[in-house]
Protein backbone atom coordinates (compact mmCIF):
# COMPACT_ATOMS: atom_id res chain seq x y z
CA UNK A 1 0.00 0.00 0.00
CA UNK A 2 1.31 3.41 -1.29
CA UNK A 3 0.08 6.56 1.25
CA UNK A 4 -0.19 9.65 0.18
CA UNK A 5 0.47 12.40 2.69
CA UNK A 6 0.67 16.14 2.59
CA UNK A 7 0.82 19.51 4.43
CA UNK A 8 -2.38 21.70 5.05
CA UNK A 9 -1.08 24.35 3.34
CA UNK A 10 -2.50 22.42 0.09
CA UNK A 11 -5.75 23.73 0.94
CA UNK A 12 -7.63 20.29 -0.14
CA UNK A 13 -11.31 20.04 0.34
CA UNK A 14 -12.93 18.36 2.66
CA UNK A 15 -14.41 15.57 0.50
CA UNK A 16 -11.54 15.11 -1.61
CA UNK A 17 -9.20 14.31 1.22
CA UNK A 18 -11.48 12.11 2.47
CA UNK A 19 -12.54 10.30 -1.16
CA UNK A 20 -8.68 9.52 -1.75
CA UNK A 21 -7.81 8.94 2.13
CA UNK A 22 -4.63 11.56 1.87
CA UNK A 23 -4.16 12.61 5.52
CA UNK A 24 -2.58 16.05 5.91
CA UNK A 25 -0.12 17.17 8.53
CA UNK A 26 -1.43 21.31 9.97
CA UNK A 27 1.16 23.78 10.15
CA UNK A 28 0.87 25.97 13.26
CA UNK A 29 -0.62 29.79 13.68
CA UNK A 30 0.98 31.74 16.40
CA UNK A 31 -1.60 34.15 17.48
CA UNK A 32 -1.48 36.55 20.04
CA UNK A 33 -0.06 34.06 22.21
CA UNK A 34 -2.08 31.16 21.75
CA UNK A 35 -0.75 28.30 19.43
CA UNK A 36 -3.52 27.01 16.80
CA UNK A 37 -3.40 23.75 14.46
CA UNK A 38 -4.05 25.02 10.86
CA UNK A 39 -7.63 23.41 9.82
CA UNK A 40 -7.92 21.43 13.38
CA UNK A 41 -7.86 24.00 16.28
CA UNK A 42 -8.36 27.31 14.26
CA UNK A 43 -10.84 26.44 10.45
CA UNK A 44 -10.18 28.53 7.88
CA UNK A 45 -13.80 30.39 8.73
CA UNK A 46 -12.37 31.40 11.99
CA UNK A 47 -9.90 32.64 10.63
CA UNK A 48 -11.01 35.21 8.23
CA UNK A 49 -13.38 36.30 10.94
CA UNK A 50 -11.37 37.18 12.93
CA UNK A 51 -7.83 38.47 11.22
CA UNK A 52 -9.45 41.63 9.74
CA UNK A 53 -9.91 43.62 12.59
CA UNK A 54 -7.44 41.72 14.97
CA UNK A 55 -4.69 44.41 16.68
CA UNK A 56 -2.36 41.83 16.43
CA UNK A 57 -1.69 40.03 13.08
CA UNK A 58 -0.80 36.00 13.63
CA UNK A 59 1.86 34.33 12.27
CA UNK A 60 2.68 31.01 11.23
CA UNK A 61 5.32 27.90 11.88
CA UNK A 62 6.02 24.86 9.97
CA UNK A 63 5.19 20.81 11.59
CA UNK A 64 8.23 19.88 13.05
CA UNK A 65 9.91 16.66 11.82
CA UNK A 66 8.06 14.73 14.73
CA UNK A 67 4.70 15.99 13.47
CA UNK A 68 6.03 14.04 10.15
CA UNK A 69 7.50 10.99 12.06
CA UNK A 70 4.07 10.78 13.56
CA UNK A 71 2.23 10.92 10.44
CA UNK A 72 4.80 8.58 8.69
CA UNK A 73 4.53 6.39 11.85
CA UNK A 74 0.32 6.12 11.50
CA UNK A 75 0.07 5.68 7.78
CA UNK A 76 2.58 2.66 8.93
CA UNK A 77 0.27 1.67 11.00
CA UNK A 78 -2.54 1.74 8.75
CA UNK A 79 -0.24 -0.92 6.05
CA UNK A 80 1.63 1.46 4.25
CA UNK A 81 4.86 -0.10 2.52
CA UNK A 82 5.72 3.30 0.86
CA UNK A 83 4.50 7.03 1.56
CA UNK A 84 4.47 10.07 -0.87
CA UNK A 85 4.58 13.27 1.12
CA UNK A 86 3.96 16.21 -1.05
CA UNK A 87 5.16 19.96 0.67
CA UNK A 88 4.34 23.33 0.18
CA UNK A 89 7.51 24.60 -1.81
CA UNK A 90 10.92 25.16 -0.03
CA UNK A 91 11.62 28.40 -0.87
CA UNK A 92 8.30 29.33 1.26
CA UNK A 93 8.70 27.68 4.19
CA UNK A 94 10.89 24.34 6.14
CA UNK A 95 8.21 22.15 5.71
CA UNK A 96 10.02 20.44 2.92
CA UNK A 97 13.08 19.84 5.19
CA UNK A 98 10.91 18.50 8.43
CA UNK A 99 9.63 15.76 5.93
CA UNK A 100 13.09 14.95 4.58
CA UNK A 101 14.28 14.57 8.25
CA UNK A 102 11.60 12.70 9.23
CA UNK A 103 11.76 10.42 5.90
CA UNK A 104 15.20 9.75 6.86
CA UNK A 105 13.87 8.25 10.17
CA UNK A 106 10.83 6.15 9.01
CA UNK A 107 10.89 2.21 8.92
CA UNK A 108 9.52 2.36 5.41
CA UNK A 109 10.76 4.35 2.09
CA UNK A 110 8.93 8.16 2.22
CA UNK A 111 9.40 10.17 -1.02
CA UNK A 112 9.13 13.64 -0.12
CA UNK A 113 8.42 15.99 -3.03
CA UNK A 114 9.15 19.61 -3.22
CA UNK A 115 5.46 20.89 -4.88
CA UNK A 116 7.37 24.27 -5.95
CA UNK A 117 4.07 26.83 -4.54
CA UNK A 118 1.77 26.75 -2.04
CA UNK A 119 -1.94 26.07 -1.44
CA UNK A 120 -3.60 23.84 -4.96
CA UNK A 121 -0.53 23.68 -6.36
CA UNK A 122 0.68 21.15 -3.44
CA UNK A 123 -3.14 20.13 -3.77
CA UNK A 124 -3.24 19.30 -7.13
CA UNK A 125 -0.32 17.38 -6.96
CA UNK A 126 -0.95 15.28 -3.63
CA UNK A 127 -4.26 14.80 -5.44
CA UNK A 128 -2.38 13.53 -8.91
CA UNK A 129 -0.37 11.01 -6.88
CA UNK A 130 -3.74 9.78 -5.12
CA UNK A 131 -5.54 8.84 -8.15
CA UNK A 132 -2.64 7.63 -10.07
CA UNK A 133 -2.51 4.94 -6.66
CA UNK A 134 -5.81 4.26 -6.95
CA UNK A 135 -5.50 3.26 -10.75
CA UNK A 136 -2.98 0.36 -9.53
CA UNK A 137 0.22 2.24 -10.52
CA UNK A 138 3.05 1.82 -9.11
CA UNK A 139 5.49 4.34 -6.72
CA UNK A 140 7.92 5.85 -9.59
CA UNK A 141 4.45 5.97 -12.09
CA UNK A 142 2.61 8.29 -9.47
CA UNK A 143 5.44 10.53 -8.67
CA UNK A 144 5.80 10.61 -12.79
CA UNK A 145 2.10 12.04 -12.65
CA UNK A 146 2.81 14.23 -9.92
CA UNK A 147 5.78 15.56 -12.13
CA UNK A 148 3.86 15.91 -14.83
CA UNK A 149 0.95 18.11 -13.20
CA UNK A 150 3.75 20.66 -11.70
CA UNK A 151 5.36 20.94 -15.15
CA UNK A 152 2.17 22.19 -16.25
CA UNK A 153 0.56 24.09 -13.40
CA UNK A 154 0.23 27.74 -12.79
CA UNK A 155 -0.90 29.55 -9.74
CA UNK A 156 -2.09 33.50 -9.75
CA UNK A 157 -3.04 35.17 -6.58
CA UNK A 158 -4.73 38.56 -6.83
CA UNK A 159 -5.39 40.66 -3.47
CA UNK A 160 -7.46 43.16 -1.91
CA UNK A 161 -4.40 45.02 -0.69
CA UNK A 162 -0.50 45.30 -0.56
CA UNK A 163 -0.77 45.49 3.95
CA UNK A 164 -0.94 41.35 4.03
CA UNK A 165 2.20 40.56 1.60
CA UNK A 166 5.30 39.66 2.96
CA UNK A 167 3.96 39.66 6.39
CA UNK A 168 5.11 36.03 6.76
CA UNK A 169 8.27 36.83 4.30
CA UNK A 170 9.69 34.69 1.51
CA UNK A 171 7.92 36.92 -1.61
CA UNK A 172 10.80 36.68 -3.52
CA UNK A 173 11.06 39.92 -6.21
CA UNK A 174 7.66 41.30 -4.75
CA UNK A 175 9.92 42.56 -2.28
CA UNK A 176 10.55 45.76 -4.14
CA UNK A 177 6.64 46.54 -3.95
CA UNK A 178 6.52 47.34 0.14
CA UNK A 179 6.74 50.44 -0.23
CA UNK A 180 3.96 51.57 -2.56
CA UNK A 181 1.05 52.39 -1.40
CA UNK A 182 -1.37 50.10 0.38
CA UNK A 183 -4.48 50.89 -1.61
CA UNK A 184 -3.21 49.28 -4.28
CA UNK A 185 -3.80 45.95 -5.42
CA UNK A 186 -1.11 43.10 -6.43
CA UNK A 187 -1.30 40.43 -8.70
CA UNK A 188 1.53 37.97 -8.16
CA UNK A 189 2.38 34.61 -9.52
CA UNK A 190 4.32 31.60 -8.24
CA UNK A 191 7.23 30.33 -10.16
CA UNK A 192 6.89 26.62 -10.47
CA UNK A 193 10.51 25.67 -11.04
CA UNK A 194 11.85 28.36 -8.72
CA UNK A 195 8.93 27.89 -6.23
CA UNK A 196 9.26 31.54 -5.69
CA UNK A 197 6.25 34.40 -5.73
CA UNK A 198 6.77 36.64 -8.84
CA UNK A 199 5.43 40.03 -9.27
CA UNK A 200 2.73 40.86 -12.41
CA UNK A 201 1.26 43.99 -11.84
CA UNK A 202 -0.33 46.19 -9.18
CA UNK A 203 -3.90 47.01 -9.93
CA UNK A 204 -5.60 50.56 -8.37
CA UNK A 205 -9.23 48.75 -8.95
CA UNK A 206 -10.99 45.70 -8.29
CA UNK A 207 -12.15 45.21 -11.45
CA UNK A 208 -8.98 45.69 -13.19
CA UNK A 209 -7.38 42.97 -10.69
CA UNK A 210 -9.34 39.78 -11.20
CA UNK A 211 -9.55 40.91 -15.18
CA UNK A 212 -5.71 40.89 -14.70
CA UNK A 213 -6.12 37.50 -12.75
CA UNK A 214 -7.86 35.83 -14.98
CA UNK A 215 -5.98 36.87 -18.41
CA UNK A 216 -2.70 35.83 -16.86
CA UNK A 217 -3.61 32.63 -15.86
CA UNK A 218 -5.67 32.00 -18.90
CA UNK A 219 -2.39 33.06 -20.99
CA UNK A 220 -0.28 30.80 -19.01
CA UNK A 221 -1.59 27.33 -19.66
CA UNK A 222 -0.27 25.64 -21.95
CA UNK A 223 -3.53 24.63 -23.55
CA UNK A 224 -7.08 24.13 -22.18
CA UNK A 225 -7.02 20.26 -23.01
CA UNK A 226 -8.19 18.45 -19.63
CA UNK A 227 -7.85 21.45 -17.44
CA UNK A 228 -8.13 21.29 -13.85
CA UNK A 229 -8.79 24.31 -11.86
CA UNK A 230 -9.16 25.42 -8.28
CA UNK A 231 -10.62 28.58 -7.85
CA UNK A 232 -9.39 29.84 -4.42
CA UNK A 233 -10.75 32.99 -1.91
CA UNK A 234 -9.56 34.50 0.76
CA UNK A 235 -13.32 34.78 2.52
CA UNK A 236 -14.96 36.24 -0.89
CA UNK A 237 -17.80 33.50 -1.98
CA UNK A 238 -19.52 35.17 -3.97
CA UNK A 239 -16.37 36.85 -5.95
CA UNK A 240 -14.93 33.14 -6.11
CA UNK A 241 -18.57 31.97 -7.86
CA UNK A 242 -18.49 34.65 -10.35
CA UNK A 243 -15.15 33.85 -11.44
CA UNK A 244 -15.60 29.97 -11.40
CA UNK A 245 -18.80 30.74 -14.16
CA UNK A 246 -16.80 32.38 -16.12
CA UNK A 247 -14.02 29.77 -15.53
CA UNK A 248 -16.56 27.01 -16.83
CA UNK A 249 -18.59 28.91 -19.63
CA UNK A 250 -14.67 30.40 -21.16
CA UNK A 251 -12.53 27.34 -20.08
CA UNK A 252 -14.43 24.20 -20.22
CA UNK A 253 -12.29 22.27 -17.77
CA UNK A 254 -12.67 18.57 -16.84
CA UNK A 255 -12.71 19.43 -12.91
CA UNK A 256 -13.72 22.84 -11.03
CA UNK A 257 -14.25 23.82 -7.59
CA UNK A 258 -13.91 26.59 -5.38
CA UNK A 259 -12.23 26.36 -2.47
CA UNK A 260 -11.48 29.05 0.94
CA UNK A 261 -7.85 29.24 1.79
CA UNK A 262 -6.33 28.64 4.97
CA UNK A 263 -4.80 30.57 7.64
CA UNK A 264 -1.13 29.77 5.86
CA UNK A 265 -1.78 31.56 2.70
CA UNK A 266 -4.38 33.72 4.43
CA UNK A 267 -1.74 35.05 6.59
CA UNK A 268 0.34 36.56 3.66
CA UNK A 269 -2.55 37.11 1.01
CA UNK A 270 -5.59 38.92 3.76
CA UNK A 271 -9.23 38.68 3.01
CA UNK A 272 -11.02 39.12 -0.23
CA UNK A 273 -8.00 37.49 -2.42
CA UNK A 274 -8.77 35.54 -5.25
CA UNK A 275 -6.62 32.86 -6.87
CA UNK A 276 -6.48 30.83 -9.71
CA UNK A 277 -4.56 27.31 -9.89
CA UNK A 278 -4.77 24.62 -12.49
CA UNK A 279 -2.93 22.61 -14.83
CA UNK A 280 -3.45 21.00 -18.30
CA UNK A 281 -3.12 17.28 -19.01
CA UNK A 282 -0.79 17.27 -21.77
Amino acid sequence: MIKIITDSTSDIPEDLLEKHQIAVVPSYVLWNGETFLDRVTISSEEFYARVENAPVRPTTSQPTTADFSRAFENAINQGAREIICVTVSSAMSGTYQSAQNAARLASVPVHVVDSKGPTMMVGWQALAAARAVEAGKSTSEALAAVEQVRKHIVLVVGMDTLSYLGKGGRIGDAIFWLGSNLSVKPLVFINRETGKVMPVALHRTHKGLVEGLYNKFRNSLSSLKNLHVAVLHGNAPDEARKLAERVRDELSPVELFTQLTGPVLGINTGPAALALCGYTEE
